[in-house]
């Protein structure tokens, strides 16, 4: 995109390039001077323009880049942010499987305990009930003797002596 000052500046260039050689000199030549400075005085008029338009081009530009690179910033804070919330996260995850494997384990020693407690109790109450039962089926002998020995002594021969007499229980009592 050619400025003001670009086309002044050529066309200065197109008078000297065009104009005619000095005599007897091979790198001198003459120009109209009034329209030389003129040319010249034009492009120096430009330059303030071009140079302001040019400087509120690198400010835009600098303006750009700052906000880049604070947009950068955020984004790499934010970056470390959630990497130390993953990092985080992940610790209490690990600390979270730990805790959860250390409760199973003694969930499970507890259900041991228990599982053998409840077998002893078992293994007792089978004995003492098996006890209790001997000692009724003993007492049950001794009521069946008892019985026996009420009706005669020998209870189970036909016509043995006493054979008609009943037992009492009121008389057992």
């Amino acid at each position: 995109m050619a400025t003001a000052v670009d086309e002044l500046l050529d066309m200065l260039f197109d008078m000297i390039d065009e104009a005619k050689n000095a005599a007897f000199s091979g790198d001198k030549c003459v120009i109209e001077r009034d329209k030389a400075l003129d040319l010249i005085e034009d492009a120096k008029k430009q330059l303030p323009v071009d140079l302001a338009e040019a400087r509120k081009i690198l400010n835009a530009r600098n303006e750009y880049l700052a906000a880049a690179k604070r947009e950068a910033e955020e984004i790499k804070k934010r970056a470390e942010i959630e990497a130390n919330q993953m990092v985080s996260e992940a610790l209490v995850m690990t600390q979270a499987r730990q805790k959860a494997r250390e409760v199973l384990a003694h969930a499970d020693e507890e259900a041991k305990k228990t599982c053998r407690e409840t077998n002893e109790y078992c293994a007792d109450l089978l004995r003492r009930t098996e006890d209790a039962l001997a000692a009724a089926h003993a007492e049950m002998r001794q009521v069946h003797n008892q019985f026996r020995s009420g009706m005669g002594g020998g209870g189970d021969r036909p016509g043995a002596s006493g054979g008609s007499r009943m037992y009492d229980a009121e008389a057992d009592g």
